[in-house]
This record gives C-alpha cells, structure tokens and sequence, in this order.
C-alpha cells in the first residue's frame, strides 16, 4: 500500500505543475540538486519538458534560439532566451562553441542538450569538461563508445549482451560493403555508423538495388552526421523493437527503469510507443532489462539512456545500439514508474546517488505515446509545414499528459523535425489506455496542415494492433486496413455541415445587426419569414473531388430541412463555445449529436465521433482562374530545400524515374517522373527551396498545351 502511494505521489510531479498555484502543496520538498541554472541546448517540446521539471526544481533554465525560433514557446518559457544564428541547425542549434559562449556569459553551471542536435556528440561533452561546466549527460567516452554501432557491438559482445549478425568493419568500399551483404544474405540492412532516429537506414532486398540504396543512406548519414560510414546487418524478418531505459550514476551503480515497445514505425521512425511491451514474459523483462544494465556498465554509463533490441517472434532479443541521451518516449517510462527523469538527470549529473535501487523501481499499469505529426499519411507520411490556425487538445488530467513545443498561430517551421506533439496517457490496463488513447485523439483538433490524427486513430482500432501483435512492418503488412479507400461523406455528416453553415451565418447576420444603426434593415435579418412562400435555397460544397449539393428548406420551428440526393433530413441545433473551441450540438432526424467546428478559409472542418470530416465552399469558374498554382509535372510534395537535379531539358524519362532530389525535415525524398516524356524546362536547381506543390520540371507536351491555350 505505502508503495502504491509513493507511486501516485511522485506520478503527479510530471505535470505541468507549475502553472498551478497550489504546485507546492503537492510536492514533499524542493531537491537538494546544487545546480541552480542550466542552458537548455535545443528546442521544442523536450526544451519545454526540461523546463517544467527545472522550473518545479527551483532551477534557473537559459534558452537558445534560432530566428526561425524566436517566438516559439521554449523561449517564453526560459529565464533567459539569446539568439544564436539562422534558422538552419547546421547553423545554430549545431553551434557548440556559440552556445558554451551563452552559458558562460549567463553563469549556467550546466547544459542540458535534450534529444538530437548535440545530445550525443563527444565533442560537446568534451567541450563541456574542458569548459568546466556540467554536462548532464553521460561521459564523453560512453558516447563515443556507444556513437559508433561497429565499436558498440564489439563492446556489447564482449560484455555478454546478445548481437546480431552483421558487418562493422573499416573498410567502407563500395564493392566491400556488397560483398558482405551477398555474406550475410539479403535482405540486409544498411545503417549509418553514427546514425540514430532513423536517418541514414535503409533496408536492401535484393543485389540490384544495393547501390541505389547504399548512395540514399550515405547521402543522410552525411548530412545528419557528418559522417557516411555504413555497417551491414541481417535484417530480421517482423521484428519487433524493445527498448530498456536505464540510469547510472558516477558511483558505478545502473538500474533498468523496464522496457518500451517502439515497433510500430513509418520511414524507420517511430510513430506510437506503449510501456511496457505487451506480451513479453516477466522472464524475458528481467533478462532483457539486466542486459541492458550490462551494456551500461560496460562503458562506464551514468545519466539517462537508452539500450535498444531486436526481438524476433520467439522473444529472442539482440542489441541494435545504446541511444545516449534521454529519448522522445521517456514521458511513458515516467507514466508507468511513477517517476521524473529529467530530476534524475540533474541529481546525476551533480553527482548524487542514484534516488531507488533495482528493487524499489516499481511498475505499475500500461502507458501509450502517440506522437501527433504535420504530415500526410496517404502519402507515405510526407511532412509538412506551415501555420498551425487552429490548436485545440484534450485537457489534461492525471491521466493524460501532452508533451508540446506549439501554441496555436506557431509555425510547423521545414527546418526541424514536424512534430507537433507528444499524447501520452496512462491506465490501469492495456485495453483501457488503448480506449483512453483513442478518445483523447478525437479531441485533438488541428487546422491548417494535415496531420497524422486519423491515422493514429484508425491504428487504435485495428484488432492486431489491440492485440499486441506488433512488429516494424505492422503498417505495410496492414495497409490495406489502414488506409480503406475514400468514400463519400456520409449523409448526416453532410447535413451537419449544411446546419453549420447556417447557424454560422446567422451568427454573423446578428452581429451585424447589433452593430449596425439600422436594426431594421433586411440586409442584416436572420429571419426566414416570406409571404406565402418558404424559404428555400442551394448550397454547393466540395468534398476533394467529389461534388455535394444540398437544397434547404427553412421551417416555421426553425429547423431545417435538408435534401442531398435522394436522402431527407430534417435538421436542428446550435452553437456554443467551449474551452477556445466552436461546439456544434445537432439533432439529425430525431439523433442528437456534438462536434467540434471550424470554419477557416473557405473550408468548413467538422471534427465528429468519426475524425475531421472537410467540406470546401464551392469556386466559382471565373474565380478558378485567378488562383493560379502548378499545371502539372513533377510537383514538390513538401516545402523543402533541392540537393541534386538529375535531369535536363530535352531528355527522355521513364515513368518512376527519379527526377529531383530534395531534402525537407532532415529528410531526402526521391521526386520521380509521374509518366514517360521528354523533360522541356527544369525549374528548379540545385541548392535552392520550393515551396509545396511548387512544379519542378515541364514536361514537352505541357509546354505545347500551354501555348495553345494562350492562342
């Protein structure tokens, strides 16, 4: 019982406690940490998690930003904030020496780097050491040790730490790299040495798409880490991917906070995470857990990390890599242990002991993270960017958390990471966090960029996935379920958005009214009082391509009648605000139901029990023409900057070929030919940005086409 307790005591210290005035009650007593203020050396929402925990701490914290960051919301939430550089990380957030220059100057006695950026470079913890300031990290040999997967697997075997088959040698030929990927058998996987979040990975099925591949991978090595050494290791067929977060301390002592379930994954990164993994063994747990704690101990490791497994379909686990640094999924460890990693991190790093030993960690319940994202899962999960116009999130609670570096009216900016947050919530069981997972993504509501909200939905209700029955190929092998082709909005959907629009613009006519000198102008009347007649009119949407029109009839009641097709409804209700939202509550046809509601340039955004339902206002055709835009070709998918151009004008290509090569969200995309033709213009070049959708090359028949019309 008392265990049960101090559980829930500490389980509450996660949240954002600061913002509420009773904060100190809740808390036995600030930490005897004598650290008194640390640089933040990153951005977004980890930078915003450390300075919750800092500020609760009593800890002064110090922010660095880009210009692409200066009124983001890690920099309103920091004491201090100093500009260092341009928007590109390379830039800024990469500038060590420019940031050791702040936390000099502001007298911080420690950075923190986060996840990313310089969270794992040995150079940065070198430069920390020689500068005298605290690294809160581990030491730089660890990172080192752990930075380099051919180092690290050698050191891992040696330790007694399970490997998989592979190539780590020094010689990174061409020719040498393909011999021993024949070796090992394909299909292979190609990594980058360095590497880490999915960069520089690519898996090669066969020996004709080795050098394709080989080329894709080293070209992101280099640019995520300076770095294109690759290794070669079997791939294992439906794996799944558990990882162990552990923690050391400088006394030489390390505990396994239990393992997280990262299989379900896109472009190799990872999309929702739950703790612990489901249906592994208390066997299994515990000796996966003491691996990793020798894997730890073997570099000499304190501070936070994390060690990471392959486990095929029999449990059998192998070490993949040690990621040295507090990880993005950490907020589910914290949910089921009770417990405030980013306090342990700076205990530790001031060289306290560790605050529980292994058998005082206690786990308790089942916690998921589903990382909501600005991209486009119907079309293979492209990122984007652009304003966030409307933000509203589920509240809250005990129970649910949200890790965010975005207020509504930020920018998803094309030079970081698009992630807009984390939902992490926490149940007694894995089927009833799974519901609560589901329920707190329908009220997560986003307009202005696509998002992975849908998706993430329909991911919760897919039986294997409500199973356990994961692993890294869970979205291709269940694509078809994932991604049900598109049909029509169904009607009582539509004829919600058809009273929404009328509620809407009575809304205005009232405002207009109060606002106006003349009250009696029938401009600005709401009514639809006509003699001897009823009001009756057409209103035309878009759903995508598909054309609605719906006649509306006005009662005497002031309901509505509303007919679409062959379908009736007769339709009430109304409007109200709540917590920044628009509420629609409407009874359609005797049923009554709420919904969220947006309505934003032109397009009317109806979030129901079934996800984000969009209707666009109907064009006019002497409208179309004004609004411009590409007429075809090869179109960029994503705003984003171009690193090779492989075409020129009057060149044949080949349907699929690869035209364009751009990079967005620290990403390279492929831009392939969508028909075979003759190329006529490039419009592009290399180095410089597009913005979405902008046309990259012109094909010959589209020149001609143009031509004509101007006659």
């Amino acid at each position: 019982m008392a265990a049960t307790l101090g559980r829930k005591f500490y389980w509450k210290r996660w949240m954002n406690l600061s913002r509420n005035p009773l904060h100190h009650l809740l808390i036995r007593q600030k930490s005897s940490v004598p650290i008194s203020k640390i640089l933040v050396a990153n951005r977004g929402e980890i930078a915003c998690r450390v300075m919750h925990t800092a500020r609760r701490m009593g800890v002064q914290t110090v922010a660095v930003y880009s210009n692409a960051d200066a009124k983001s919301l890690h920099v309103s939430l920091a004491d201090e904030a100093y500009r260092i550089g341009p928007a590109p990380s390379s830039e800024s957030y990469l500038k060590m020496h420019k940031i050791m220059e702040v936390a000099k100057k502001t007298g911080a006695q420690a950075i923190h780097p986060g996840y990313g950026f310089l969270s794992e470079s040995p150079e940065f913890a070198d430069l920390c050491q020689e500068e005298n300031i605290i690294f809160i990290g581990p030491p730089a040999s660890a990172i080192r040790d752990m930075g380099i997967k051919s180092t690290s697997k050698s050191i891992m075997s040696d330790a007694g730490v399970p490997i998989i088959q592979g190539y780590h040698g020094e010689d990174q030929s061409v020719e040498r790299l393909q011999q021993e990927a024949e070796r090992i058998g394909y299909p292979v996987m190609l990594k980058a040495v360095r590497g880490g979040g999915g960069k520089g990975m690519r898996i090669v099925n066969s020996p004709d798409e080795f050098h394709e591949m080989l080329e894709s991978a080293k070209n992101e090595s280099i640019k995520s880490f300076n770095d294109d050494s690759m290794l070669v290791e079997k791939f294992v067929e439906t794996p799944r991917h558990v990882e162990v977060q552990v923690f050391g301390d400088r006394q030489g002592n390390v505990v396994y906070l239990y393992e997280r379930d990262c299989s379900v994954q896109r472009r190799h990164q990872k999309i929702i995470e739950e703790a612990p993994a489901p249906g592994v063994s208390d066997e299994v747990r515990r000796s996966i857990g003491e691996a990793a704690v020798r894997a730890a101990k073997a570099v000499g490791y304190f501070g936070a990390g994390t060690v990471e497994f392959i486990m095929d379909s029999s449990q059998n686990f192998y070490f993949m890599e040690m990621n040295t640094r507090l990880q993005a999924k950490h907020p589910i460890t914290e949910m089921i242990t009770g417990l405030d990693l980013v306090e342990w991190q700076l205990k530790i790093a001031a060289g306290e002991d560790l605050p529980l030993k292994q058998d005082e960690v206690q786990l308790h319940g089942h916690a998921f993270e589903a990382r909501v994202y600005a991209e486009d899962p119907s079309s293979d999960f492209l990122p984007g960017a652009g304003p966030l116009l409307h933000l509203t999130t589920p509240q809250e609670t005990q129970h649910i958390r949200i890790d965010t570096g975005v207020r509504q009216g930020d920018q998803v900016s094309t030079y970081y990471d698009p992630m807009i947050a984390k939902l992490v919530v926490w149940s007694e069981t894995r089927p009833s966090a799974l519901r609560l997972l589901k329920e707190s993504l329908k009220k997560y509501n986003v307009v202005g960029l696509e998002t992975n909200i849908s998706f993430l939905t329909s991911l919760c209700d897919h039986n294997s996935f409500q199973a356990g029955d994961v692993h890294t190929d869970f979205i291709k092998q269940h694509m078809a379920d994932l991604f049900p082709a598109k049909g029509s909005m169904p009607g009582d959907d539509v004829a919600q958005a058809g009273l929404a629009l009328l509620l809407l613009e009575r809304e205005q006519r009232n405002e207009k009214a109060a606002a106006s000198s003349d009250t009696f102008s029938l401009w600005n009347t709401s009514g639809s009082f006509r003699i001897n007649s009823e009001l009756r009119r057409r209103i035309r949407l878009n759903d995508g391509d598909a054309k609605i029109e719906m006649f509306i009839t006005y009662n005497r009641d002031g309901s509505f009648d509303i007919e679409i097709g062959d379908e009736l409804f007769n339709v009430s209700g109304s409007l109200s605000r709540e917590g920044g939202k628009t509420m629609l509550t409407a009874t359609v046809n005797g049923r009554t139901c709420k919904s969220a509601l947006v309505d934003q340039d032109g397009t009317l955004h109806l979030f129901t029990k079934d996800g984000c339902r969009r209707l666009h206002r109907h064009v006019p055709k002497y409208l179309k023409s004004t609004l411009g835009g590409a007429v075809g070709g090869a179109a960029a998918p994503m705003p984003g900057n171009i690193v090779k151009v492989l075409v020129e004008p009057g060149q044949e290509v080949e349907q699929g070929q690869v035209l364009v090569v751009m990079e967005a969200m620290k990403m390279e995309h492929s831009i392939r030919s969508p028909k075979a033709g003759v190329i006529d213009r490039v419009l592009c070049s290399v180095g410089g940005s597009v913005t979405r959708h902008a046309q990259l090359v012109q094909f010959k028949d589209q020149a001609e086409t143009q031509e004509e019309d101007v006659d």
